[in-house]
């Protein structure tokens, strides 16, 4: 498997992937495909990268800038995270979200946040802290991870491709 960034080629299967992968997802609101696409259309994604397992894209992560208190500070929201599948249980994710934390990093990032499961993203280094609010959910399933120095504290938004905007 290979982890790269993604290519013009690569946005029609994307947008397939990442809709047939939250398909049935519990939490899932069905919009995944049309916020990466919106985020792309805006210049906002900052990181998009691929799972290709011979030649073929099974996995995408994005990575978009987030603000808090209406402030841009460096700080990045993970997500969406689609696996196909059929590949899914298999570490693609894992794979996909440890590069793209690590490009993050490299460009800069102060940190990073996500909307998801605690035991999941604990293996990551996130953990949910009351510090950095995203308001509507339960505070466990937002959580952050810091890369430096420095305590921050406010209301998250994400990107407006989030909210159909």
């Amino acid at each position: 498997m290979i982890i790269r960034s993604e290519t013009t080629r690569d946005i029609p299967e994307i947008q397939k992937l990442v809709t047939i992968a939250f398909k049935d997802a519990p939490h899932s609101d069905g919009t995944e495909g049309a916020v990466v696409a919106a985020l792309r259309a805006a210049g906002a994604l900052t990181i998009s990268l691929v799972a290709e397992h011979d030649g073929v894209v099974v996995g995408h992560v994005a990575f978009s800038p987030v603000e808090i208190d209406g402030k841009s500070v460096d700080w990045y929201g993970l997500g969406p995270v689609a696996v196909r599948p059929d590949q899914q249980r298999q570490g693609v994710g894992v794979r996909l979200i440890e590069a793209g934390l690590d490009q993050i990093k490299t460009k800069g990032a102060r940190g990073c946040v996500v909307l998801g499961d605690p035991v999941y993203y604990a293996r990551f280094g996130f953990n949910a802290d009351g510090a950095l609010q995203f308001p509507g959910v339960p505070q466990e399933y937002f959580q952050r991870l810091a890369f430096g120095d420095g305590e921050l504290r406010g209301v998250v938004r994400y990107h407006s491709a989030f909210y159909g905007e």
